[in-house]
């Protein structure tokens, strides 16, 4: 599935011109990226597309999925895919996608141009999916600042959000996976999904470019969400109210 595929040649230069050194050395490194070219041969909108697919390889994520929430969803990659394993038509919305960005519209995904930290973008998206997710994916990152400590923060507080989103949400036996950084998971983060998730593990896959810090936290197989203490409190007074009339 990683195979890099027969296409362009690789090794080609961008001619100088006005452009930066910086910005022509990014640009000779996109052209020349295997899996950009693949992305392009296959119709997929993002080189982030065989990211996923390579961890759905391993793990089975996408596997018997019925509906799907995309956070951080531009361009897009990610949603033709879960467009595809969930079925997903427009008369039958099973995929609902948000990014603060635009995104060109996908056949079968419901779309948000909405900042999933607005209050109101929770109950959105629920709305928008139609039913219980099994599963929550996010590729979020925060816009750079160019300081890169405060990028770090930034981007790993969402990772946070999706996490206690996708316990919020998800359907038992459901899973949730997430960008994040080398090192940088919290370990309050890492302790609260073990508690919620029956395996949670962090994944580099190949397809991710080798220099990158990003790596994606995995968390399989949701145990289901517990009662809270007003909830078990008022289990157990009509427990007691039973008791009593009997």
């Amino acid at each position: 599935m990683t195979k890099a595929p027969i296409g362009r040649k690789l090794g080609q230069k961008v001619k100088k011109g006005k452009l930066k050194a910086s910005s022509r050395r990014w640009l000779e490194r996109h052209i020349n990226d295997p899996y950009v070219q693949r992305a392009k041969l296959e119709g997929y909108r993002a080189r982030a597309a065989f990211k996923l697919l390579e961890i759905d390889e391993k793990h089975q994520i996408l596997k018997g999925a019925r509906r799907i929430i995309d956070l951080g969803a531009a361009p897009g990659s990610w949603s033709q895919i879960a467009a595809k394993v969930t079925g997903s038509t427009e008369e039958d919305i099973r995929v609902a996608a948000i990014d603060f960005l635009e995104v060109v519209p996908i056949p079968g995904v419901k779309i948000l141009q909405l900042d999933f930290l607005d209050p109101s973008a929770p109950e959105k998206l629920l709305e928008a999916v139609g039913g219980t997710p099994d599963l929550v994916i996010s590729d979020m990152a925060a816009p750079t600042t160019g300081h890169q400590k405060t990028d770090h923060l930034r981007t790993m507080h969402l990772c946070e959000v999706a996490a206690y989103f996708a316990v919020e949400v998800l359907a038992e036996g459901g899973h949730f996976l997430a960008k994040t950084f080398q090192g940088g998971t919290e370990r309050e983060l890492l302790s609260m999904l073990k508690q919620n998730f029956r395996q949670v593990l962090h994944i580099k896959p190949a397809s991710s470019r080798s220099e990158s810090v990003e790596m994606f936290l995995l968390a399989k197989g949701f145990k289901g969400r517990r009662p809270t203490a007003a909830e078990e409190a008022q289990d157990a007074d009509a427990a007691q109210d039973d008791v009593l009339s009997e």
